[in-house]
């Protein structure tokens, strides 16, 4: 977790002591608060120590507990400001993944030169609605969240129009792994292989793999995108983060640069991904 994110979570958790230990109506003990609010004490205990992130809800509900509803906004846009860094999956999949998807969609729009890094699963903006369609299943069944799948595949297919607009500039690293990681049954990925190789020669895409065999400066990690030099968008198995600070940006573009020098472009991707689609027909 970052150090911003924890600090700003234990900066609310005070606030939230300092609004029980000031109450109006006097001064509440952790314990006496939960019983108010019908919340185990863990939870007080939690929250006010910076140990577990609160729900808009939860500030409303502490904030009528103390007897001061007036600092529920207050509360709320502390909440939503360091959350605009880190966005966990528990809350931006409670509609579904359509809305994430039109959230990318918009932030995709405003940018022209866009940096990706995948090592497990092709990159969204080149994948077939297929593959995409069984990327969402089993994130759904992974996090419980809304099925809203067809819906989502097609918002994430309009945003691959991105990359037939003049002037725009895909450039795409992706470990090999995941040109052999079956996500779905073997006919999606010998699909989505086809549209990779068929990829390789536009104009507005630049698509690096980097082989199983190449040697590694860094370790490959997690996924990430670089839109223009003004966002970095990272995933994790709990949240996203959107950084936006110049050191954070310029930090990711090192990255990526330092993972492009142990790819191969051009024939010799076109060649991984030919051996890629062989080895599945042997399966």
């Amino acid at each position: 977790m970052s150090t911003d994110f924890q600090q700003a979570r234990e900066a609310l958790g005070l606030r939230l002591r300092e609004l029980r230990l000031s109450a109006p109506g006097g001064r509440l003990t952790g314990t006496q608060l939960a019983r108010r609010l019908g919340w185990p004490h863990s939870k007080i205990y939690k929250l006010e120590n910076g140990r577990q992130t609160a729900t808009s809800e939860d500030l409303r509900t502490w904030a009528q507990g103390v007897g001061r509803p007036d600092v529920f906004d207050e509360l709320d846009a502390r909440l939503k400001g360091f959350e605009s860094h880190i966005r966990s999956w528990r809350r931006q999949l409670a509609a579904g993944h359509r809305p994430v998807q039109d959230r990318w969609n918009l932030e995709v729009e405003r940018s022209q030169v866009i940096h990706a890094w995948e090592e497990a699963v092709v990159p969204g903006m080149l994948q077939t609605a297929d593959y995409a369609r069984h990327i969402f299943l089993r994130y759904a069944d992974l996090q419980g969240s809304v099925r809203d799948t067809d819906a989502a595949v097609r918002a994430r297919m309009r945003r691959q129009d991105w990359l037939y607009e003049a002037g725009r500039t895909f450039h795409a690293l992706v470990w090999e792994a995941a040109l052999h990681a079956l996500i779905g049954p073997p006919s999606v990925l010998a699909g989505q292989l086809d549209r990779l190789a068929g990829i390789i020669g536009m104009d507005t895409v630049e698509l690096g793999i980097i082989p199983l065999r190449a040697s590694l400066k860094i370790p490959t990690a997690n996924g990430f995108w670089i839109l223009d030099d003004r966002l970095v968008i990272a995933e994790d198995w709990h949240a996203e983060l959107w950084l936006d600070d110049a050191d954070s940006v310029a930090l990711y573009q090192k990255v990526w640069n330092t993972l492009s020098e142990s790819a191969v472009y051009g024939a010799e991707a076109h060649h991984v991904i030919n051996s890629a689609r062989r080895a599945l027909n042997q399966r």
